[in-house]
């Protein structure tokens, strides 16, 4: 019982203990001298609050800033991921990229002597430029319809058109060529070319299979003709029918 009342009495000590600081503390601030010290303590606080809110808006703002950089580093390395795989998977029938030089550039590399000057006042010879089939594009490729192109890739189609564009520039050379400079193996390839010719084939360029099988490796097999369906479709060839033969007209 005793415990307990000297408890209650400490209880109430601390709090008449704290009622005179404050009514202190009011009475202090009721001094002309304090307040003026008061009033700018008030004013400090505040600015000090509003530097706080600035403060924690800066550190939002850089959060944000972080996450965004962050993301962006994540897509930074999925591209470099990408660029990489094509580095190492290029398409072989890309075309190369070839550097010309301007007269000019010439001129000023070396100086030109009269013989050439001569020889390069006379008409060049004209040169038959032989049609070649584009390759198809991704686009065009996601055109073919699932059913067509089965398990056929983008690449494995432009293969087999840059094999064709070798059979076609292979065949239009000896046709170009001069009969007297032909070999004998040339000159009866010729006569079958132009056997082969119709009416309908005059001013085209075309192929059969004898001549895929005679300048490239590839089968003219089922997957063959499965993609030669899908150019038929992208309009990058033809087909001329007559005599047992068909011919492939570029388009």
């Amino acid at each position: 019982m005793a415990s307990d009342l000297e408890q209650l009495c400490s209880y109430v000590n601390e709090k008449i203990g704290n009622i005179k600081k404050i009514m202190s503390l009011r009475n202090l601030g009721q001094e002309p001298a304090l307040k003026t010290t008061l009033s700018k303590i008030g004013d400090e606080i505040i600015v000090v609050n509003e530097l706080l809110n600035k403060f924690e808006l800066e550190i939002q703002y850089q959060e944000q800033t972080n996450n965004s950089l962050k993301e962006l580093c994540e897509s930074l390395e999925e591209d470099f991921k990408d660029v990489e795989h094509l580095k190492e998977n290029i398409p072989s029938h890309l075309p190369q990229v070839t550097v010309t030089q301007h007269s000019s550039e010439l001129d000023a590399e070396e100086p030109v002597k009269v013989g050439e000057l001569v020889s390069a006042k006379k008409p060049p010879k004209e040169q038959r430029i032989i049609k070649e089939m584009p390759f198809i594009t991704t686009d065009e490729f996601d055109g073919v319809p699932a059913y067509m192109k089965s398990r056929l890739t983008y690449c494995q189609i432009n293969d087999v058109i840059k094999e064709i564009n070798k059979t076609v520039v292979s065949k239009y050379k000896i046709i170009h060529q001069p009969k007297a400079s032909m070999s004998s193996l040339n000159r009866n390839l010729y006569h079958r070319f132009i056997n082969e010719e119709t009416k309908d084939t005059k001013g085209h360029y075309f192929i059969v299979e004898a001549d895929v099988k005679e300048f490239t490796t590839l089968k003219t097999d089922k997957r063959f003709h499965v993609i030669l369906n899908i150019l038929r479709h992208c309009r990058r060839l033809s087909e001329v029918r007559g005599g047992g033969l068909t011919r492939y007209v570029i388009t």
